[in-house]
Parts: structure tokens; sequence; C-alpha cells
């Protein structure tokens, strides 16, 4: 697997921003189901980390050439998953640093926390 790379992420600030701007890319949940029923993002897709591998094909189909965002809890499983993706050949995958934590901090204090 490639080496994870930290200037693989991206702010909450700058995913914000693009979201406001609707610039064209995939953000993809690679948290639990469950924790997907406390919290998301509104046009998240959710992927769990370890179902990456076998659903590569849909995934490729939902990025459509188009760079991807990854998110999680706290960075860590979207820093995974940013490996993941680049070395299946996704291209341009990124992960939100702070995950939905750090969303809930900083952009969406409305957000339920876990």
């Amino acid at each position: 697997m490639n080496q994870i790379d930290p200037n693989w992420e991206v702010s909450v600030q700058d995913v914000k921003r693009m979201l406001d701007d609707r610039a064209d890319f995939l953000l993809l949940d690679v948290r639990q189901p469950d924790e997907g029923e406390v919290c998301k993002i509104d046009g998240a897709r959710l992927v769990p980390l370890p179902e990456l591998g076998e659903r590569l094909n849909e995934l490729r189909e939902m990025a459509n050439g188009r760079p991807v965002i990854a998110h999680c809890h706290h960075g860590g499983r979207s820093l995974q998953a940013a490996a993941i993706l680049r070395q299946a050949g996704l291209g341009e995958v990124r992960s939100m640093a702070g995950g939905i934590h750090l969303w809930a901090l900083q952009i969406d204090s409305n957000m339920a926390q876990y």
C-alpha cells in the first residue's frame, strides 16, 4: 500500500468552501453505518473503510473522474482510505483533517458529536 502522506489532507474549512461553491467532487464517508446514523454531512456517500476494496468499481463510478475527499470520525481512517483509493487508481483522493468531529466543532455547532 502507498505510504500515507499528510499532504493529502484538506481542512474542514476548505471542504465547507468547496461545498458552498458547489465544486464537483465526491465526499466519501468511510465511517461505519452506526456512526452515520449519529451525524452526517449532507451529500456525503457512505462506504465503510473495510468495504472499499470490494466496492472499487462502484467507487470509480461514483467518482466518475472527480476528486474524492474522504472523511471519518477524526481523520485516521480517511487517510487510510486515501492511500487505498490512490493505489487503486482513483486519482486525486484526499482526507478531511480532523474528520466529522472537527467539522462539528468548527463548521456545524448543531451537529451531534460522539
